[in-house]
């Protein structure tokens, strides 16, 4: 019957999810994958399936865990609106209060909002940089330290695919004393019990599942600024596998989870602050994600955009169901949405990759089948 490679559990309402995630498999749209929901903090479905490589010799388990890509944004953004909550960090200042070498080449007035938002010009690097340096964290945010922006901070949103990590990182560095990635395991993974890593410890390799690469790379460029962002350095999928890549903190794009962990983190955000009956965030300090901080056609991504603090809005592109809803999605097609109004959570995290940066069909079908049943009653 179809579903029963699906695993988990899965509140009766909401079955059209299993059979969903079962036809994804039995189609090969998928290979392996979990997708998770909560609603007012109770997980109502944690499902997975299929297989963890393209040889379909380690099956997807339940503490299965892959690469997210972009998804590990809102990871940071969380991150960062914990250490703003408490009063320690005012996105409205200008980032050079916090990083003073970050004043360098014009960029004295560019506000921590403008990081969060992808508006500060800073979508690359102007000097050519090898894969491996992303490794190298003093490098990469020296090198942003010194550059110009590339267009007029504030003007205008642009995707900042990797660099956004680093940037958000290193305020967060200079205000903790401690890496991005700790602070985010030390005050939300480990308090939450939480499978989410910004920096993988060696232990945990063997649960990794691989990803399988898209039919197509990042090769269609409009413009130089497209160009300088995605081939300096090139997105190389096979880096994933690699130790150095898991190890190292690359914030916007290297975090490793699963829909669970995905799922029950970002259930702080849809529940005022508050998940597995601990309080780590005031109401107000996560509804500031949804303030609008820049919109327009996203000079990179060559879309239509609206970016809250850190996150997606709803909008032209993503019409979603209420208002006070945030998401944003990882290259290949992981996702996460945290409706605030409903106060709910869906998380899709797969290995087989799409060719998109911020999501695809797959996941929206699996989160239409939720948002059907949750208005059916």
């Amino acid at each position: 019957m179809l579903g029963n490679n699906i695993h988990g559990i899965c509140q009766d309402r909401f079955a059209a999810v299993r059979m969903g995630m079962a036809a994804n498999l039995a189609s090969g749209a998928d290979v392996g994958l979990s997708f998770c929901a909560t609603i007012e903090g109770e997980t109502v479905v944690d499902l997975w399936g299929g297989h963890a490589d393209e040889a379909r010799s380690r099956p997807w388990e339940a503490d299965t865990i892959v690469n997210v890509y972009s998804t590990t944004k809102t990871m940071t953004a969380l991150t960062a609106l914990l250490v703003a909550d408490r009063g320690e960090l005012d996105f409205a200042a200008p980032v050079a209060r916090y990083w003073p070498e970050f004043a360098a080449n014009g960029k004295a007035e560019v506000t921590v909002a403008q990081l969060m938002s992808h508006s500060a010009g800073l979508s690359g690097w102007e000097v050519p940089i090898a894969h491996d340096d992303l490794y190298d964290w003093a490098k990469v945010t020296s090198l942003l330290a010194a550059q110009a922006p590339w267009w007029q901070p504030g003007s205008a949103p642009g995707y900042h695919a990797i660099t956004q990590g680093y940037l958000v990182g290193e305020v967060v560095r200079r205000i903790t004393g401690k890496s991005l990635g700790t602070v985010f395991r030390e005050e939300i993974a480990e308090p939450l019990g939480a499978d989410f890593h910004i920096g993988l410890p060696a232990s945990e390799d063997h649960r990794v599942a691989n990803l399988i690469p898209p039919p197509d790379s990042i090769s269609a460029f409009s413009t130089d600024i497209q160009r300088k962002t995605f081939t300096n350095p090139g997105v190389d999928v096979a880096a994933t596998r690699t130790r150095a890549w898991r190890g190292a903190e690359i914030p916007a794009a290297g975090g490793t989870g699963n829909a669970r962990s995905v799922a029950e983190i970002h259930a702080l955000l849809a529940n005022g602050g508050v998940a597995k009956g601990k309080r780590l965030l005031s109401e107000a300090g996560c509804r500031k994600a949804l303030e609008l901080q820049s919109a327009g056609t996203d000079l990179i991504l060559g879309i239509p955009i609206r970016y809250g603090m850190g996150f997606g809005l709803p909008g032209e592109l993503v019409p979603l169901p209420n208002p006070n809803t945030i998401y944003w999605g990882g290259y290949g097609g992981s996702l996460i949405i945290i409706d605030m109004d409903a106060r709910a959570t869906f998380s899709y995290v797969m290995n087989k990759m799409n060719s998109g940066l911020t999501g695809d069909p797959r996941s929206f079908t699996l989160i239409g089948a939720m948002w059907m049943a949750m208005a059916a009653g």
